[in-house]
C-alpha cells in the first residue's frame, strides 16, 4: 500500500518535516511492507519558505531585518525565477516572541516590509508573500512604512500608535511595488474589521486582553477611514476577504494593488500534491490543533479537497481534535486521531512531540494497513 503523509507543523512542538518523519516511522513500525511517502507542507503561516525551496529549489536570499518589537532578525527571501516569495512570520511570527513579550499594541510588521523591499530589489516582477503566525495587529501600517508610506515612525510603532494618526501618504509605496505582481498567500478569508476580524478573531492569541481588542479595533478602523476616506464600509479594501490576515498584514497588501491567494493552494500546487494524491491509496495528514480554524484554508482542509477530487481517503493526526465527526466528513476526512485525549497525554505529547506521534501513527496503521 503506498501512504502518503503531509503534515502540516504541529505549532510549538514539531516542524512539519519532523512531523511526516515521524508519523512515517511509526506507520513504518507497524507497516514495514507499506511505501511511505513524506510530503511536508505549510499554508502562508511558519514554514512556508522552507516548503517551497525544498520542491522549487530557487535561491535564497539572506537579510537581517527587524522583529516584531524591532530586534534584529534573520531572514531570506526565496527567488525563483521572476517570483520572489516571503514568509511575514520570519519578519513578524509569534513565536519570535516569549510568552511575557507579546503585545499587538506595539508589535509592528516593519520588518516584512523590508523583506519585501528585497525581494523587489531582486528584479522579481512578482512577490508572493505568505501570510500567518504573527505577533501583530497593526494591519500592515509596519510594512506599509519599509516601502516608504509616511509617517514612517508612527506607522511602524504598533497597532495602538495608530490611533494617533492624522494623514496617511501610501503613494510611495505604491509606487515602488507598481512593476510588481503582489500576492497575498494567507491561510484565513476574515476581513480587517468586525467580530470576524484581525482584533476581534485573533488578539488575543497574541496577548490581547478584551480592553486591548476593543482599543486596536478602533485604531484599525481609524487607519481605514484615514486611507479609504468616504468610501461605504461594505466596499473598502478592509472587506475583503483575507484582508484581516497576519494582523491585517492582508490589508496592507490589497491596499497596495495585491490579490489573495490562498496560502494552502500555493504551496500545493508548488509540490505537485494532486498527482501525488491521485497516485496513493491513503493520505496521512495532520496538524497541532485540528479545530474550527483547520476548516478554512488550512493545510487539513487543502489535503482534504485533493482527497475528495480523487477519490482517495484521507485520514488525521492531530495532537488535539476539536472538530466533530460530521465536520470531519464534511470536510473529506474519513476519521481523526488525537495523540493527547487527557491532559496527562497533552503533557506527555509536548516533553515527547516526535515520540507520541510515531506511537499514535503505529496505532493507526494497525487500522487502515492491510
Amino acid at each position: 500500500m503506498r501512504v502518503l503523509v503531509c503534515p502540516d507543523k504541529f505549532a510549538g512542538t514539531l516542524t512539519a518535516a519532523q512531523a511526516a518523519a515521524a508519523i512515517a516511522e511509526g506507520w513504518a513500525r507497524q507497516a514495514p511492507a507499506d511505501e511511505i511517502v513524506e510530503v511536508p507542507l505549510a499554508d502562508g503561516g511558519p514554514g512556508f519558505l522552507d516548503v517551497l525551496h525544498a520542491n522549487l529549489g530557487g535561491r535564497l536570499v539572506a537579510a537581517t531585518v527587524a522583529g516584531p518589537r524591532g530586534e534584529p532578525v534573520p531572514g531570506s527571501v526565496l527567488v525563483v525565477g521572476e517570483t520572489g516569495y516571503v514568509e511575514s512570520a520570519q519578519a513578524c511570527g509569534l513565536h519570535l516572541l516569549p510568552v511575557a513579550d507579546r503585545d499587538p499594541g506595539l508589535t509592528s510588521s516593519f520588518g516584512v516590509g523590508e523583506l519585501v523591499a528585497i525581494a523587489v530589489e531582486q528584479g522579481v516582477r512578482r512577490v508572493v508573500v505568505g501570510l500567518g503566525g504573527s505577533a501583530t495587529n497593526d494591519g500592515g501600517a509596519g510594512l506599509l512604512a519599509a516601502l516608504g508610506a509616511r509617517p514612517a515612525e508612527q506607522l511602524r510603532a504598533g497597532g495602538l500608535a495608530l490611533s494617533g494618526l492624522r494623514q496617511v501618504d501610501v503613494e510611495p509605496a505604491r509606487a515602488l511595488l507598481r512593476r510588481v505582481d503582489l500576492v497575498a498567500a494567507t491561510d484565513v478569508d476574515n476581513p480587517l474589521l468586525g467580530l470576524r476580524g484581525a482584533s476581534h478573531g485573533f488578539a488575543r492569541q497574541k496577548g490581547a486582553d478584551d480592553d486591548l481588542v476593543l482599543a486596536l479595533e478602533d485604531a484599525l478602523s481609524h487607519l481605514v477611514a484615514l486611507v479609504e476616506p468616504g468610501t461605504r464600509a461594505l466596499r473598502t479594501v478592509a472587506a475583503q476577504p483575507g484582508a484581516g490576515a497576519a494582523g491585517g498584514l492582508g490589508y496592507a497588501l490589497l491596499l497596495l494593488g495585491g490579490r489573495r491567494e490562498p496560502g494552502i493552494g500555493t504551496v500545493l500546487a508548488a509540490v505537485g500534491l494532486a498527482e501525488r494524491v491521485a497516485r496513493a491509496d491513503l493520505v496521512v495528514t495532520g496538524e497541532g490543533s485540528l479545530d474550527w480554524q483547520s476548516l478554512h484554508g488550512k493545510v487539513v482542509s487543502g489535503v482534504a479537497e485533493l482527497g475528495l477530487a480523487a477519490a482517495r481517503p484521507v485520514i488525521a493526526l492531530a495532537g488535539q481534535v476539536q472538530v466533530g465527526r460530521r465536520e470531519l466528513a464534511a470536510l473529506g476526512i474519513e476519521s481523526a486521531y488525537p495523540v493527547a485525549a487527557t491532559p496527562e497525554q497533552r503533557e506527555a505529547s509536548f516533553a515527547r512531540p516526535a515520540q507520541m506521534l510515531a506511537d499514535l501513527a503505529a496505532r493507526v496503521a494497525r487500522t487502515w494497513s492491510p
